[in-house]
């Protein structure tokens, strides 16, 4: 029966995605922004389904469990926060650009290097967020009917290319309404089941008001912060994020939609925290033998409840899935492989095409990590622990800071993933959890540095663009078209004055072939 339920969802969904596919038109421009029009309703939808995920729900609910409400719920409100933040000062100058992907950003602003370096470092982080979801739908399938935990893995991977293939980001606007609708109210309905049969019993220490998990180290408060600063700046040039930003049809739309997603985030995530402190009043040590959530639903509640419930935590896995692999092949096609959109009637884009493909190696490798790693909040912590450590620095002081240069980026990327892999490689735990990824004994750090590689890893990629900033020659937009610079020099004085080109391109690249004026290459 939850079988069925799961697979009549899914079936929904892939069908909606199919059948919204249509408007793509052999358009990259539709596949990968979705025409730029979408209204607030999808943009608001389409990034909440990229916050809500397996993360957010069962390692929400497995960290709370076990740490405290702050040690999982940090990974929703980290995420809510960081759409907060991009509401605030990122999004209308961002969907005013007119970019197809956030790497574009980065070779307008400091060049062709930083841009491949960016997009090797999102495609790394995003591989792993993949993975995060898809451990969700292997454990899923495995625990409630007995198949394969790889196999499950497998199966909701090739679903979510599927639909994703054919209809982009038209369909994962239009399926996530479907999806964060299915969490937000299975979320909700078994938080209320949970308190009218058992009541809301939270272990002392352990609750939201017991701010001991912000501010005592012993009690975790070191890796907290370290995940609500991962998570709420480091999730700022999430490639899945900005190309909904970059979709909405103004910027201010793009500006409310980070604020809906935000609330619907927090709205979804705080309740599964609360189930799973309540849980531990309900399950005995011993009947705990998978994700708390899922012994929780199959043992004791009803089973339309656990229906729904699941239903969502697919959706959910689906919905922040597709977004990824969307965003990794487009960042990997376009500005790895230099291929750009030319859209001339009757003929193929070539963007397009060549996206579609990428999505099979992207799919393949979030798989491998999916079955090598089958943990899944940490996944999403490290995936943009990596990003916090890289790229935030030159994303937000390349916008508001003219000195920074090329180098200056690439000092901040270079320097802060040595610092962060060289910590991480060291540190016995990740996140609270063993460091079974890459570890090398040392004497030098134990568990209690846990948590602070995060943070030191962020400070050495800012003291490294600062300095090298402030010590090379300022060749600001060195390389750029003049109207180009221009443009971006007056968001960099006043955003509202920004009025992008659909595509911004480096003189003498990408222009259109003057034989075929036709052609919009971009």
């Amino acid at each position: 029966m939850i079988l069925l339920g799961v697979g009549i969802s899914i079936a929904v969904v892939v069908f909606v995605g199919f059948l919204v596919a249509r408007r793509v038109g052999g358009d990259s421009s539709n596949f990968l922004v979705a025409g730029r029009m979408l209204p607030l309703p999808l943009v608001g939808a389409a990034l909440m389904g990229q916050a809500v995920d397996t993360n957010a729900t069962l390692g929400n609910t497995d960290l709370s469990a076990e740490f405290g409400f702050w040690a999982g719920a940090t990974l929703p409100l980290g995420l809510a926060l960081c759409l907060v933040f991009t509401g605030v000062f990122f999004a209308k100058p961002m969907n005013r650009m007119g970019l197809t992907t956030l790497a574009d950003y980065y070779r307008l602003r400091f060049g062709r290097s930083t841009e491949i370096a960016s997009s090797v470092l999102v495609i790394v982080a995003f591989c792993i967020l993949v993975a995060g979801n898809l451990v969700a739908g292997g454990y899923l399938f495995n625990y409630f009917t007995g198949i394969p935990y790889e196999v499950g893995v497998v199966a909701i991977a090739l679903i979510v290319v599927a639909y994703t293939g054919a209809g982009g980001m038209i369909a994962d606007a239009y399926t996530a309404i479907i999806q964060m609708t299915m969490i937000l109210v299975g979320g909700v309905a078994t938080l209320i089941w949970v308190a009218v049969a058992y009541g809301i019993t939270i272990p002392e220490g352990m609750g939201p008001f017991d701010f001991g998990q912000l501010t005592d180290p012993a009690q975790g408060a070191t890796i907290n912060w370290a995940t609500l600063i991962a998570l709420g700046i480091g999730d700022i040039v999430a490639i899945d994020f900005m190309q909904r930003v970059f979709a909405a049809k103004s910027p201010e739309t793009a500006r409310r939609a980070c604020f809906v997603g935000a609330a619907g985030a927090a709205a979804i995530g705080i309740p599964f925290a609360l189930i799973a402190l309540a849980s531990k009043a309900i399950l005995s040590e011993g009947e705990i033998d998978g994700p708390v959530l899922f012994v929780l639903l199959d043992r004791y509640a009803p089973l339309i409840l656990t229906i729904v419930v699941l239903c969502g935590i697919v959706g959910a896995s689906m919905s922040t899935a597709n977004g990824a692999i969307l965003a990794t092949a487009s960042v990997s096609v376009r500005n790895l492989g230099g291929v750009r959109r030319v859209h001339v009637e009757g003929e193929a884009d070539p963007l397009l095409k060549a996206t579609r493909i990428a999505m099979a190696p992207v799919t393949v490798i979030a798989i491998v990590f999916a079955i090598y790693v089958q943990q899944t909040g940490i996944l999403l912590t490290l995936a943009f622990d990596l990003l916090l450590a890289c790229l935030i620095v030159p994303f937000v002081l390349g916008l508001v800071w003219r000195r920074g240069t090329g180098k200056a980026a690439m000092a901040a990327i270079v320097v802060g993933l040595v610092v962060r892999l060289v910590l991480f490689a060291m540190t016995p735990t990740m996140f609270g959890v063993d460091n079974t990824i890459l570890y090398f004994e040392n004497s030098i750090f134990d568990a209690a540095f846990d948590g602070w590689p995060t943070m030191i890893g962020f400070a050495a990629s800012l003291v490294a663009y600062v300095v090298v900033a402030l010590v090379t020659k300022s060749a600001h937009m060195k390389g750029l078209d003049i109207q180009v610079a221009q443009d971006i020099d007056d968001a960099l004085d006043d955003p509202d004055r920004f009025e992008g080109e659909p595509e911004l391109v480096p003189a003498g690249k990408g222009a259109a072939d003057p034989a075929r004026p036709e052609a919009e290459a971009t």
